[in-house]
């Protein structure tokens, strides 16, 4: 599956909130995500509308090592019809 070329770093943070991630703050045009699962991992994501390709790719790819899943997993799930 394709990643998205249209989402926000908005939209990425409410999708990333049903893997424990909440925003823990913002400064500037930054969302700064944590979560407490397996053990504290922060992400920052810019609040770009749309994301660059490379930054989604690399999010996506951080996030997923976190949660020890494979990355096409993560995608499938999060953006999957």
């Amino acid at each position: 599956m394709k990643l998205p070329r249209d989402i926000s770093g908005e939209e990425l943070a409410k999708l990333l909130r049903k893997y424990g991630y909440e925003i823990t703050r913002q400064t500037g045009s930054h969302i700064r995500l944590t979560t407490h699962l397996k053990e504290e991992h922060h992400i920052t994501i810019p609040r770009h509308k749309p994301l660059k390709v490379g930054t989604l790719n690399a999010i996506l790819k951080d996030v997923a090592n976190h949660l020890g899943i494979y990355k096409k997993i993560l995608i499938k799930e999060s953006f999957g019809k």
